[in-house]
């Protein structure tokens, strides 16, 4: 089973994502986590040696710890785990900050889950 953690300050994000992935969460390959925050992130990752978690989707706009701040303490924390943010402006400062800092991907908002399923599909087939 492949873990991945959605970080968006924004609680009604974690309803769509588990409608949009509740087949691939039913059938077993898929297991969701959610955090509301930068620092509520790093705890969960920072609680389990090694993380579960393979693949992180972070929003970029967040009070506290930005979604750019999150990437580079992942990265340099937890290497090997990929992660993608996700914006509701599509930037090219943004982007290129965050594919500068070692993101996978960048989404923007609203989430095109069909190229979601595809790149989570890819983490999937890695392992």
């Amino acid at each position: 089973m492949t873990k991945i953690l959605i970080v968006d300050d924004e609680r009604d994000v974690e309803l769509l994502f588990r409608q949009k992935f509740r087949k691939e969460v039913r059938s077993g390959l898929l297991e969701l986590a959610f955090a509301f925050s930068g620092d509520e992130a790093l705890r969960l990752l920072d609680s389990e040696h090694p993380p579960e978690v393979v693949y992180v989707f972070s929003d970029i706009n967040m009070p506290g710890m930005t979604g750019l701040e999150l990437l580079d303490r992942v990265k340099s924390q937890f290497p090997t785990i990929n992660v993608s943010m996700i914006s509701a402006y599509g930037d090219t400062e943004n982007y290129k900050k965050a594919m500068e800092s070692g993101a996978k991907e960048f989404f923007t908002k609203p989430i095109d889950f069909d190229s979601l399923r595809k790149e989570i599909g890819k983490v999937i087939n890695q392992e």
